[in-house]
């Protein structure tokens, strides 16, 4: 993908968003919602006005939020975000653009800073939520990776790397390239069935575990064993250099060594007494 970017060829209807596909109607155009993707398409035809979000509170709060996010991300990264709230246009495809809530100057990323609520959080949902958006942003801005702010109203932030995806991107290129000619046409569109690829997240972050149980349980028994385990290992490591090599099987003590054909050796635990005596 070398396309180049252009931002000031832009067409006279640069202000209406009617006049072509964005990021954040890509997600509706890969979703599964048909009354949606119906009324999209009757917004591009100008049929009806775009929806009323004012009294949207998540929407709002990913609004007044916005600024936060990105100096928030800023002074926690030490990278710098510019172009906000720039405006591009795919410089073949001209139904095609981006509002950018920002580039991370020195990676090269799209910045996509977002409000989301706690309930059931996870960074793979978040990604896959938002995957579309991102997916078509680094498209018409030339670009390999973004990166996805999060804001929780858990008061947590969550910062998620997403690289661009040539077969998510061909599938969605193909169904925005469907879904404008039914635009340009007059033909209602049709869900276009479309199971995204899983999110490929680079994990960045450190996560804090001290408040799970299971974790702190599991970290005892851990460090309670972890010297044990040490010199388990360097006497089996020992037990292998005194095998015999022409020796197929070792045995004393409550030990067996054996050599499989390709050389390798392996160790059982055996009984003592009688059982130990039969074995030769």
């Amino acid at each position: 993908m070398a396309h180049a970017v252009s931002s000031h060829s832009q067409p006279k209807n640069f202000g209406e968003r009617r006049s072509f596909i964005g990021g954040s109607d890509a997600r509706t155009i890969m979703g599964d919602d048909e009354a949606a993707l119906l009324r999209l398409w009757r917004e591009k035809r100008g049929e009806v006005e775009p929806e009323d979000l004012s009294r949207n509170l998540v929407v709002q709060l990913g609004r007044v939020t916005e600024d936060l996010n990105r100096q928030w991300y800023e002074s926690n990264t030490g990278m710098a975000v510019s172009q906000v709230q720039r405006q591009v246009f795919h410089p073949v495809k001209r139904w095609m653009a981006a509002t950018l809530d920002g580039m991370v100057e020195a990676a090269g990323a799209v910045f996509e800073a977002k409000f989301m609520l706690p309930w059931s959080f996870s960074e793979e949902a978040a990604a896959e939520k938002h995957m579309a958006q991102l997916q078509h942003n680094m498209w018409v801005s030339a670009s390999r990776t973004a990166v996805l702010s999060i804001i929780t109203g858990g008061g947590k932030w969550v910062e998620i790397k997403i690289h661009a995806d040539p077969l998510y991107q061909h599938l969605l290129l193909v169904a925005e390239k469907t879904f404008w000619r039914c635009v340009e046409t007059g033909e209602p569109p049709h869900l276009f069935d479309v199971e995204a690829p899983p999110p490929r997240i680079e994990a960045i972050r450190v996560a804090d575990m001290s408040a799970s149980n299971a974790w702190a349980d599991l970290s005892a028994m851990y460090l309670r064993t972890r010297a044990a385990f040490a010199q388990h290992e360097a006497a089996k490591a020992d037990l292998k250099k005194l095998v015999p090599e022409d020796a197929r099987d070792a045995v004393g003590h409550g030990v067996r060594a054996k050599r499989s054909k390709s050389g390798a050796i392996s160790f059982d635990v055996i009984g003592t007494g009688a059982s130990d005596a039969a074995v030769q």
